[in-house]
């Protein structure tokens, strides 16, 4: 069995961070919210990565920011071609990355290209992500489910074995999330 994430909006698969809400609480003072915000998100994104069973994101348009870094929480993601792009625009709005976020992004993206994203905010097609391997296929949005769907089917994988490689896969994906990440949210220090 394997989990396939699509969003239901027709132009957007996630564009993360809700900062609209969140700058607000942040500027109020209001530090424990922010702080649990963070702490859910971290558990969001240390669900996926360990999840007992393989996972795929169906990016059916926009994957930014928050959004894209959930994307490469998945073990393989699918993209819309015709419609969207994958971008880290945080360089621009001044905020840095967790650890944890880095870690995550690292086991999606090579590092040369993760560089340039995190520094220039560069905004990716589907096809350059297919190009550098950060998805594994781009497909037009009438094609998108039926192949990332056929790819699922091929990876009716033992729950028990894959739980185990997940853990061993990502244990630095979860130590950042679970140690390295503690520091820098208790502190209440939000660049928001």
């Amino acid at each position: 069995m394997t989990l396939v994430v699509k969003s239901s909006h027709e132009k957007i698969f996630s564009n993360g961070i809700d900062l609209e809400w969140l700058a607000p609480v942040i500027q109020k003072g209001d530090i424990n919210t922010a702080k649990d915000y963070f702490y859910q998100m971290n558990s969001l994104f240390k669900r996926i990565v360990t999840y007992p069973m393989i996972t795929i994101a169906a990016i059916t348009g926009h994957a930014f920011a928050g959004g894209a870094i959930l994307c490469c929480a998945f073990d393989f993601r699918f993209m819309r071609s015709d419609r969207g792009y994958f971008c880290f625009p945080e360089v621009d709005l001044g905020i840095p990355f967790l650890p944890g976020m880095n870690a995550m992004l690292k086991k999606a993206i090579p590092l040369y290209k993760l560089e340039e994203m995190e520094y220039t905010g560069k905004r990716l097609t589907a096809e350059e992500c297919e190009e550098h391997h950060i998805i594994t296929k781009a497909c037009h949005i009438n094609e998108l489910m039926d192949e990332t769907l056929a790819f699922a089917k091929t990876l009716n994988k033992k729950r028990a074995v894959i739980k185990e490689l997940k853990e061993r896969l990502n244990k630095d994906i979860i130590h950042a999330l679970d140690v390295e990440d503690v520091p820098y949210i208790e502190s209440g220090k939000f660049n928001i």
